[in-house]
């Protein structure tokens, strides 16, 4: 497959190719133990905490910094499309949708966990590639365990304890 993992930076980080690399790394392990056969497209931005709290006030009516954002463009279920997805004319991919990273607050995460940042980063990927493809922790049941299953694999995969 060619997956195509488009990564943006709106604020400064230490070794920006190294979390670049981080982050498409992880995001095509995901697509790849999900067994996505088809080209997909992710964007990704890496922002600063004012930047993700104004989309979390926004977009999910918290006004709080959070660690990572995903708005998928197709609704799926634990891996499964729901429906009929169509390719970008330009790429040839099927847009899964947007991960907006907040690497300060993973950063502020890694130190509290007692992790580098380079593993939070990797698990906040895997995270919200995984929502893009419709896994979810809301209802503190079968879904939450089913998405924490899929993350302690993968993470085992990328080379991470979980």
């Amino acid at each position: 497959m060619n997956h195509q993992i488009n990564i943006g930076f709106e604020t400064e980080v230490a070794d920006e190719n190294s979390v670049r690399e981080l982050i498409r790394t992880c995001a095509e392990r995901v697509l790849t133990s999900e067994q996505v056969d088809f080209d997909a497209e992710i964007d990704v931005t890496v922002v600063d905490a004012d930047a993700i709290r104004e989309m979390n006030a926004e977009y999910r009516n918290k006004d709080a910094v959070t660690d990572v954002l995903s708005f998928p463009m197709y609704e799926f279920l634990n891996g499964e499309p729901q429906e009929e997805m169509e390719a970008e004319p330009d790429s040839g991919c099927v847009m899964l949708g947007d991960m907006i990273l907040c690497y300060t607050r993973a950063c502020e995460q890694a130190e509290q966990f007692g992790h580098s940042p380079a593993r939070e980063c990797g698990y906040l990927t895997t995270h919200s590639v995984l929502h893009l493809l419709g896994y979810d922790h809301l209802d503190e049941g079968e879904e939450k365990a089913k998405m924490r299953d899929r993350e302690k694999a993968i993470m085992k995969e990328l080379g991470y304890d979980f």
